[in-house]
């Protein structure tokens, strides 16, 4: 059985979405960021890792994509061949190095970072945003997911960040964009991932 270590409501999501969505079973290792369990994981205490007998993965896009790989029979892996293993490589990286900065900056100065080092940066991340969301407008043009026109690890990543957006009060302009949103996150595996972390942060 996978082990999916970190917090409840965090990138961690990523990871127990993708696994819902596999049907695979889970534990969730309930921890937080820095802590001396999180770092046994993951020596940089950052949150989420998999743990997959004597495999402990961790980044949420690296974790998506291995869990893509090892259960290619689910469809939720590459397009076929090189070209196909580059673009998920590339819409990963974008995901999380170009879409997602503007809401990870937002809370760490809202909630995470020490109040002497926090900025009122809302101005220039809700620019950020505007010109990702036209960047990620370009990129979906013509295809109902990133891949093309079925869902894939992609959108359990950049399907999280769009999350993140909306709890983040982003407020997204393109109809593009919004549909995508709409479509991957109404999945019934977030729905269900989403419950399982609940009970988590309960227990």
């Amino acid at each position: 059985m996978y082990q999916a270590v970190g917090s409840p409501g965090s990138r961690l999501t990523r990871v127990t979405w993708m696994l819902e969505e596999l049907g695979e079973p889970y534990q969730i290792v309930k921890t937080k960021m820095h802590t001396d369990l999180m770092r046994h994981y993951n020596p940089t205490g950052k949150m989420p890792a998999l743990v997959d007998g004597e495999i402990v993965v961790t980044d949420s896009a690296a974790i998506c994509a291995y869990l893509s790989e090892k259960h290619a029979d689910k469809g939720l892996g590459p397009n076929p061949g090189l070209a196909g293993r580059a673009e998920m490589m590339s819409w990963m990286i974008y995901a999380q190095a170009e879409f997602e900065p503007p809401m990870w900056n937002k809370l760490k100065h809202r909630l995470i970072l020490p109040d002497n080092l926090r900025a009122e940066i809302g101005a220039w991340v809700a620019h950020e945003f505007a010109a990702e969301e036209k960047a990620l407008e370009a990129k979906l043009r013509g295809r109902d997911y990133a891949l093309g026109d079925r869902f894939s690890a992609v959108d359990v990543v950049l399907g999280h960040c769009g999350q993140w957006s909306r709890s983040g009060k982003f407020e997204a302009k393109s109809p593009v964009v919004a549909a995508y949103f709409d479509r991957v996150l109404s999945r019934p595996a977030l729905a269900r991932a989403q419950a399982r972390e609940k009970e988590a942060a309960a227990a």
